[in-house]
């Protein structure tokens, strides 16, 4: 592997991880776009001594639609570009406030579609190129206890699933990732669910997948199965289903 990596949401702890071992695999330069990115020292400095040679930062509001374009020309030509921005947001507050549940599905939805049709008309200009998207089980089948968040993330899996085919050919890929619960800052004080995993795991599974030439990944392996499985679950159990 070389060139440059992208992680859109510089802060993410995934995303940062998924960048560390692809540095550690040969790519040498890292782009961290992220709000307020003249405080990604501390990322910065654990990319430099996973031997990063270059590190640089892009000013980057997810939710500034018409600042993507600016924001990928500051970046430059990329040969791994990272989506691993994204909000949880707050369900009860959502069911009666409209632009609360808006907001999470900009982010989660509309910011996405938006910077990947840019990322993937640039990689198509140049005939390669790699886009690692996170979505989650959460779509795979909406639950009452989270549908704001998890309808954005159906329609963010189902946006990812329709562009991968639509680059087949193209020279560029792209893998989506599914974790389950992941524990780390963006859960902090939820109760993990089963299956649960870390960022370092999720990080691994993304890279491994990125080597394999795999399309998707599940993150544990097992959510593959479980969720076929709930695919059945009469709606009366499932819409008591905890999030």
């Amino acid at each position: 592997m070389s060139g440059t990596v992208l992680v859109l949401g510089g802060r993410s702890e995934i995303g940062l991880e998924v960048a560390l071992r692809l540095v550690r695999r040969g790519h040498r330069k890292v782009v961290l776009a992220a709000r307020r990115s003249g405080e990604l020292d501390e990322p910065a400095e654990r990319l430099r001594a996973a031997r990063a040679t270059e590190v640089s930062r892009v000013e980057f509001d997810a939710d500034d639609l018409d600042d993507h374009a600016r924001v990928l020309d500051e970046a430059g030509p990329v040969d791994v570009a990272v989506t691993a921005f994204g909000i949880l947001g707050d369900q009860a507050r959502a069911e009666s406030d409209a632009a609360h549940a808006v907001r999470i599905v900009h982010t989660d939805y509309l910011a996405h579609v938006n910077v990947l049709t840019l990322l993937a008309q640039r990689m198509r200009e140049r005939g390669s190129g790699t886009l690692l998207v996170f979505s989650s089980v959460a779509g795979v089948r909406v639950r009452r206890a989270n549908y704001v968040y998890g309808s954005a993330k159906a329609g963010l899996d189902g946006f990812a699933s329709g562009l991968a085919d639509a680059l087949v050919g193209s020279g560029v890929r792209l893998v989506t990732v599914r974790p389950g619960f992941v524990i780390g800052r963006m859960t902090t004080g939820m109760d993990p669910a089963p299956w649960s995993s870390t960022p370092d795991q999720v990080a691994d599974a993304a890279v491994r997948a990125i080597e394999r030439g795999r399309r998707e990944v599940w993150v544990p392996g097992i959510l593959r199965w479980v969720f076929a499985a709930m695919r059945f679950v009469p709606q009366p159990i499932w819409r008591r289903m905890p999030r």
